[in-house]
């Protein structure tokens, strides 16, 4: 979908174990209700993981399980003005967003403590949010209770101990980032919510001038089935056909290398398509001897690519962000030194953008009509082989969660992986 590097691999799906050390042969079954299959056939004559005559069939139900415990991309950052509040959903989560009279943005739980009113029909003074129901009435930032109106002088009742839910929020390249823990169990109530362990990523950026655009469309799927028709490195040719960037008929044989990053893998850096007419120009603006692409992929949702050539460079940001379980959305954030002085450059950047996203957007819906009627999926090697080190990577986090102990990487090395495309 880029138009810098629509073959970019970057394929995830919902995760379960999956045994990359078996022997050769070996078959696991994997069943998981009210999801569709994925058939896995190991064929990899570049891994060391399994011989090249060694074809085993695996079966994948992806739930659309959804990672707590990450930031995520809420909202654009302009749709955040003034006392205006702002209604956003992440991970099934109801949210209520604004902004204080700083400026600086805050992000609750959007359902009064009390009895489940929205807290995004109520009033917000700049400071404190108060409930449209009884008007309870809680600190924007922390979700403690200011205010009960209802209680009486001699009512003894604590309301600095009620908490509405709040989360911590990030607000840089464009968007507000929001921090979403594991939740509490269902009836438990909030307390004061704490520091989250990193800060929110950012789009990397290498000069001090640069430009930045960024783009969002919602997709009609499951945050597994977006990533898997967004990202593989396989449907380039007969998705995105455009006279100015490539056709079917430039097909041809690729090889990439990959290695373990922490808590993700990374496509090494190598010499971009050579196929791709943007590359081509690029390397003639540049005057650059060489062009480098480098792509990693970092839990949950984090696609960074980075373009260098000579003193320019182009960067990218790219999440998919599960809204709920049949609906996501892509937000892509780039930046970049080349062409600061062309007057639409953004604009041009951004027309491009939207096209390759909303070819995907299409591809998603129709796809989603026939996921209806037969949910059995199929992933190869070697150009799936990254949507399997994603589930591997799902499950040792999943595990590393549930165990406390260390979260172990399914990748022990370098691979090289070919395709066509």
């Amino acid at each position: 979908m880029y138009p810098i590097e629509i073959a970019n691999f970057l394929v995830f799906t919902r995760l379960l174990p999956l045994d990359l050390g078996a022997s050769p042969g070996a078959v696991t079954a994997l069943h998981i209700d009210d999801g569709p299959t994925f058939a896995i056939f190991e064929h990899c004559s570049t891994l060391p993981l399994r011989s090249m005559n060694d074809v085993t069939s695996q079966r994948e139900t992806p739930d659309s399980r959804m990672l707590f415990g990450f930031w995520y991309r809420a909202l654009p950052a302009k749709d955040l003005a003034g006392n205006h509040l702002k209604k956003a959903m992440l991970l099934e989560v109801p949210l209520v967003l604004g902004r204080d009279r700083q400026g600086r943005p805050f992000a609750l739980r959007d359902a009064c403590p009390h009895r489940g009113m929205p807290l995004s029909y109520g009033r917000f003074d700049g400071q404190q949010l108060e409930c449209s129901y009884h008007g309870w009435t809680f600190d924007a930032h922390t979700g403690q209770c200011q205010l009960i109106p209802s209680l009486t002088a001699d009512q003894p009742l604590k309301v600095d101990r009620i908490y509405a839910g709040s989360f911590a929020c990030e607000d840089h390249d464009n968007y507000i980032w929001v921090f979403v823990p594991e939740l509490p169990p269902a009836g438990s109530g909030f307390t004061k919510a704490a520091e989250p362990p990193v800060a929110a990523p950012r789009v990397p950026t290498f000069t001090d001038q640069y430009k930045i655009a960024h783009l969002s469309a919602d997709l009609p799927c499951s945050v597994d089935h977006g990533i898997i028709g967004l990202m593989d490195p396989a449907h380039g040719p007969f998705v995105h056909q455009a006279w100015w960037w490539r056709s079917r008929d430039s097909i041809h044989e690729k090889q990439k290398k990959f290695e373990p990053i922490p808590n993700g893998f990374r496509m090494s850096a190598h010499t971009p398509s050579s196929n791709s007419a943007p590359y081509k120009l690029l390397r003639l603006y540049a005057n650059a001897d060489s062009i480098t692409t480098t792509i990693d992929f970092v839990l949950p949702n984090l696609r960074f690519e980075t373009i260098r050539a000579g003193k320019y460079w182009f960067s990218s940001l790219t999440t998919v962000t599960p809204i709920t379980r049949d609906h996501c959305r892509i937000d892509v954030v780039a930046a970049w030194n080349l062409f600061r002085w062309l007057p639409f450059g953004p604009s041009l950047l951004k027309f491009v953008f939207a096209k390759f996203v909303e070819q995907d957007r299409q591809t998603m819906e129709k796809q989603s009509e026939g996921l209806k009627h037969n949910s059995h999926l199929m992933l190869i090697d070697d150009a799936d082989r990254p949507a399997k080190w994603y589930f591997a990577l799902k499950a040792a986090h999943l595990e590393a969660r549930r165990s406390g102990g260390e979260m172990r990487h399914p990748m022990t090395g370098p691979a090289t992986l070919k395709w066509r495309s």
